[in-house]
């Protein structure tokens, strides 16, 4: 992810330029894995860009959520191993967007992980907390959901927010090399046991699939 010298965040038009690479590598059908990192010096991704949204009607802004949802859901289905190499801040929607990856890897000594919803009175959809449940420690997103609590890498880490954390030096090489043996697996195999793993995400995306295809229907 890059952005010049502004952090990255999520936008229609970061999403747009995500989902083309996405339609490029769900293409592909040789054994690979992808790692999502930042090209920032502290920050991964801040999430929504709230300058931008606020500019905005909200008529827009349930459409856009409608966007994230699937853009997420996407992300956490997709059939490849993904590794978040979390090179600074994740806030938000960006920390959503590395709760989809299979593995995430922090820096530990710089950056917060953190959802500060609670304090904005933004809520999250059905959708997003059937992806939040990948976080798998509930007490940790407990606290990083109600209480907006901020986490380092390192207590990240203690509390399986993410699965590493290293030093700034050695986080990309380690990413890379959890990486090269994530892609030396079968993708087939991989993608059918992922599924299975997350079963309750191809059923949801299967129902508002369906759901878009008869638009009077009633999800449930």
């Amino acid at each position: 992810m890059t952005n010049g010298d502004k952090p990255n965040t999520l936008t229609p038009d970061s999403v747009d330029e995500f989902q083309e690479i996405l339609d490029e590598v769900e293409a592909t059908r040789e054994n690979a894995a992808l790692v999502l990192t930042s090209g920032h010096p502290t920050v991964w991704n801040t999430g929504l860009d709230l300058e931008w949204i606020a500019s905005r009607g909200g008529d827009y802004h349930e459409e856009f959520a409608a966007a994230l949802e699937r853009f997420f859901l996407r992300w956490a289905l997709l059939n490849l191993p993904t590794i978040g190499c979390i090179t600074g801040h994740a806030y938000g929607g960006g920390a959503m967007l590395a709760v989809t990856q299979d593995f995430r890897f922090m820096r530990g000594d710089r950056g917060w992980f953190r959802f500060p919803a609670i304090d904005m009175n933004i809520t999250f959809t059905p959708t997003m907390h059937r992806i939040l449940e990948l976080v798998p420690n509930g007490k940790a997103l407990r606290y990083l959901l109600l209480a907006g609590k901020e986490f380092g890498g390192e207590e990240a880490a203690g509390l399986q927010i993410v699965d590493q954390a290293y030093p700034r030096p050695i986080l990309f090489e380690k990413t890379l090399e959890f990486a090269h043996a994530l892609a030396a697996k079968d993708r087939k195999t991989y993608t059918a046991i992922k599924y299975g793993m997350r079963h309750a995400l191809v059923d949801l995306r299967a129902r508002l699939e369906s759901a878009a295809e008869h638009p009077g229907s009633i999800l449930v």
